[in-house]
């Protein structure tokens, strides 16, 4: 008989049991040994109907096609940029992928993009070599100006943002501020009042740090109506 020996969202140890028998199947993070599934690593559970999961809580990003990311001009070239993304491997931004622009070869490229400037972009190619382009093409991509960038660990970034949008947009609404959380987990926040978007910044962090504990959606929530002083609305369940 099978038998489940863990919860959902529960922190593991390498070598720990998280299932015997034979219902239960290993996914990522996770490996079987004989009758059991055991944890090959530290992280959270993810049970994902039969599938067993585990998902880090370290390590730095790892660039995948389609994600959309915040990152920083790190080296002006011939060709176009290249992009710092938090990662061991940086991104190329080519001439043709800068925007809907035109920009011809031999153009001072600083009028666009300068070193330090941070831009949201997409992933549009991850080679086999782990060569990374971008692109600016794309609703919502652009350069960003003013406000605060913070790092989170890219493994938090789907707590951070919650199911369908729903915890970002609970930020965003009992703040005012803007919000971006790039998939390399940096992210950015801006709001005219400095105390909104401090608070902004707090809360985001606050999620990160708390988000392997269970009934997170509803602390925050409670957390932001404190600091606010106002009723804030969550149309999110059973986090």
């Amino acid at each position: 008989m099978s038998k489940l020996l863990i919860k959902d969202k529960e922190i593991t140890v390498p070598g720990e049991v998280l299932a015997e028998g034979m219902d239960y199947l290993p996914g990522i993070g996770t490996y079987r040994e004989g009758q059991t599934i055991r944890a090959s690593r530290i992280g959270l559970v993810n049970i994902d109907g039969r599938a067993i999961k585990l998902i880090p809580l370290a390590g730095r990003y790892e660039p995948k096609r389609g994600d959309t990311i915040i990152g920083f001009i790190k080296e002006i070239i011939m060709s176009g940029w290249l992009i710092d993304l938090d990662s061991p491997y940086h991104a190329m931004l080519s001439l043709k992928d800068a925007g809907s622009e035109y920009i011809a070869k031999g153009a001072d490229l600083t009028k666009y993009y300068t070193f330090g400037d941070y831009v949201v972009c997409k992933i549009t190619q991850v080679t086999t070599q782990k060569l990374v382009d971008v692109t600016m093409k794309g609703p919502g991509l652009r350069k960003l100006y003013g406000g605060r960038i913070i790092k989170i660990n890219t493994h938090k970034v789907p707590r951070v943002i919650g199911k369908k949008g729903s915890m970002v947009s609970m930020v965003k609404q009992a703040t005012g501020s803007k919000v971006i959380v790039g998939q390399n987990g940096t992210t950015w926040v801006q709001n005219d009042d400095p105390k909104m978007e401090l608070l902004t910044v707090k809360t985001i962090e606050k999620i990160a740090e708390e988000s392997h504990i269970s009934g997170l959606t509803d602390r925050i929530k409670k957390f932001l109506e404190k600091e606010t002083g106002k009723k804030v609305e969550t149309k999110v369940e059973g986090e």
